[in-house]
C-alpha cells in the first residue's frame, strides 16, 4: 500500500509538471469562473416548448440506447463467461468485442455515426448502445461467472440441454445483478446523451451547444438547469426502482411481483414510445450497419506519420490529465464522502449538505464543466483537468460515502464505548475498513477519467481528443484511425494495470 501511494504521488507530480498544472490553478481561475457565472445570470429559456421536447428526446435516447445494449449484451455475456461459453475461441472473441466497445468513447461513436447516417437521434442512440455494451456485457458476464453451479448440475442431471440449462438454472440467479447494472447504466447514459448534441447526435446538448457558440450565456444556464433537474429526477427514480426490485418484502411477496410487473410494463411502454416520439423506423436498427461500416473501414489503415510526435505528446497529455484530475478528486472526495456517510456524519445538516453537493456535481456532465473552464481559463489541459477533478469529487464522494456506510459497525461501536471521540473513531475504526474500497474506486475513477479526457478536446480542453475530432472534421480518416488505435491501447493498458493493482490490494 505504501509503495502504491509513493508511486501515485510521483506519477501525479510528473503529470502536473508535464501539463504545467499548479494546484493554485483551481483557485486562480475562481474569479474568472465567477465572472462567467455572473454573465449567465439570470438564467432564461427563450423557447420552453422546444427545450421540453429536446429534454424528452434526451431521456428517451438514454432509455432506448440502454435497452438495445441490454438486448445485445445478454447473449454476448453468455459467450463471454468462462463457465457458459461454448469454446475458448468464442470466449476470446466475445471479450474482445466487449473491450472494444468499452474502450471507444461514446462521443467518438456518435461522431462516426453522424458522418455515416447524418444528424439526428439515431446516431446518438447507436453510440449509447454500442458503448453501453462494453459495461453491460462485462458485468453481465461477471455475474454469470459468479453464479452457483449447483442448480446447473441439477437441471443438467434432469436431461436438459444447453439453452434450458441457461434459462432455468443461470438466469434466475443473475437477474437481480443484471437489473441493478441496467438501472445504473440508464443513469449514466442520461448524462452521456446530454453531450451527444455537441456533435449533432440529438438531444438537449444541441441547444446547449448552440447557446454557447452564440455566447448567449443566460440561455445556456437555463438549459443547464433543465439538465440538472432531469438528471436529479432520474437519480431519485433510479433509487426508488432499485429499492422496489432489489429489496424484496418478506411480508408481502405478491406486492413485489406486482411492482416488478408494473415496472417491466412501464419499461416496455417507454421503449415502444421512444420509437414513435423519436420517429425511428425499427428497420433502421439493422440498416445502419452498411453505411456505418463504410465510414468505420475508412479508419484503416491508420496513418501514424501525418501527426508524428504530436500524436504521442497528445496521448501523454491525455494520461496526465487523467492522473492529476483523479488525484485531486481523491483528495477532495474523502472529506466530502465522510460527511455524506450517515453512520459517521457529525450531524444531519452536514449530511444533507454533503449529499446535495455530490448530487449537484454528479448531475453536470464533465464536458459541460470543461466548456465553463475553457471559457474562464482558456484553451488547454488545465481546463480539462479542472473539469474532470470537480466531476471526480462528485463521483468518488458518493462511492466513499457508500463504502463507509457499509463498514462493520462493531469496531466503530467499540471505539465509541471506550470514550473515543469523532476523530479517533474516524481514524481508528472507519477509514481502515473503508480504505480498500476507496482504493478500488480511485483506480476505477482513473480509468474513467482517462477515457473521458480523450473527448474533452472537442471543446478545447486539452488531450488527444482535439486531434481526433479535427481529423474527422477534415475527413482525414486514416489519421483518425491512428488516434483511435492509440486511445484503445491507452485505455486497455490502464484497465489491465488497474485490474492487476486491485487484485493485489483490494
Amino acid at each position: 500500500m505504501h509503495l502504491l501511494l509513493v508511486a501515485a504521488l510521483v506519477l501525479t507530480l510528473l503529470s502536473a509538471w508535464f501539463i504545467e498544472f499548479a494546484p493554485a490553478a483551481l483557485f486562480d481561475g475562481a474569479d474568472e469562473v465567477a465572472a462567467l457565472i455572473e454573465r449567465m445570470l439570470p438564467p432564461r429559456l427563450d423557447d420552453p416548448g422546444r427545450i421540453d421536447m429536446l429534454a424528452i428526446e434526451t431521456l428517451l435516447m438514454a432509455v432506448l440506447g440502454t435497452v438495445l445494449a441490454a438486448v445485445a449484451s445478454v447473449p454476448l455475456a453468455f459467450l463471454a463467461a468462462r463457465n457458459t461459453t461454448p469454446h475458448p475461441a468464442v470466449y476470446a472473441v466475445a471479450r474482445a468485442v466487449i473491450t472494444f466497445c468499452r474502450a471507444m468513447p461514446d462521443l467518438l461513436f456518435a461522431v462516426l455515426f453522424v458522418r455515416a447516417l447524418g444528424i439526428g437521434v439515431l446516431p446518438g442512440i447507436l453510440a449509447l448502445a454500442l458503448h453501453s455494451i462494453g459495461m453491460l456485457g462485462k458485468l453481465f458476464a461477471d455475474a454469470i461467472e459468479q453464479s452457483d453451479i449447483g442448480p446447473r448440475e441439477a437441471v443438467r442431471g434432469a436431461g436438459a440441454g444447453y439453452f434450458r440449462e441457461m434459462i432455468n438454472a443461470v438466469v434466475p440467479q443473475v437477474v437481480p445483478a443484471w437489473i441493478a447494472v441496467f438501472v445504473y447504466r440508464i443513469d449514466i447514459n442520461l448524462r452521456m446523451s446530454v453531450v451527444l448534441g455537441f456533435v449533432g447526435a440529438g438531444g438537449i446538448g444541441f441547444a446547449l451547444q448552440d447557446a454557447l457558440r452564440g455566447l448567449i450565456y443566460p440561455r445556456a444556464l437555463g438549459i443547464v438547469l433543465v439538465i440538472l433537474v432531469i438528471i436529479a429526477a432520474m437519480e431519485l427514480v433510479a433509487i426508488g426502482i432499485r429499492r422496489v426490485l432489489l429489496t424484496p418484502s418478506m411480508s408481502d411477496p405478491r406486492r413485489d411481483r406486482a411492482a416488478r410487473t408494473v415496472l417491466s410494463g412501464a419499461l416496455i411502454g417507454v421503449t415502444l414510445a421512444s420509437f414513435v416520439v423519436l420517429q425511428i423506423n425499427p428497420l433502421s436498427l439493422f440498416t445502419w450497419i452498411g453505411p456505418s461500416l463504410e465510414v468505420f473501414t475508412r479508419l484503416i489503415p491508420p496513418d501514424f506519420d501525418a501527426l508524428g510526435a504530436d500524436l504521442f505528446e497528445a496521448a501523454l497529455q491525455t494520461v496526465a490529465i487523467g492522473v492529476v484530475s483523479t488525484a485531486i478528486g481523491v483528495v477532495l472526495s474523502i472529506p466530502v464522502g465522510i460527511l455524506a456517510a450517515g453512520n459517521v456524519s457529525p450531524n444531519a445538516a452536514c449530511y444533507w449538505l454533503a449529499r446535495a453537493w455530490i448530487l449537484l456535481v454528479r448531475a453536470v456532465p464533465e464536458l459541460i464543466l470543461a466548456v465553463v473552464f475553457v471559457a474562464a481559463l482558456g484553451l488547454g489541459p488545465i481546463a480539462g483537468t479542472c473539469a474532470l477533478a470537480i466531476g471526480s469529487v462528485g463521483f468518488l464522494g458518493k462511492l466513499v460515502a457508500d463504502a463507509i456506510e457499509e463498514i462493520d459497525p462493531g469496531p466503530l461501536e467499540a471505539v465509541r464505548s471506550v470514550g473515543g471521540g469523532w476523530w479517533h473513531s474516524l481514524f481508528s475504526a472507519v477509514l481502515p475498513q473503508a480504505m480498500p474500497a476507496v482504493v478500488g474506486s480511485s483506480l476505477y475513477m482513473f480509468d474513467v477519467n482517462v477515457r473521458t479526457s480523450t473527448v474533452l478536446g472537442i471543446v478545447g480542453a486539452g488531450g488527444i481528443g482535439y486531434l481526433l475530432f479535427e481529423s474527422i472534421r477534415t475527413l482525414n480518416f486514416e489519421v483518425a484511425g491512428a488516434i483511435v488505435l492509440v486511445i484503445f491501447v491507452i485505455v486497455y493498458a490502464i484497465e489491465r494495470l488497474s485490474g492487476w493493482i486491485r487484485s493485489r490490494l483490494v
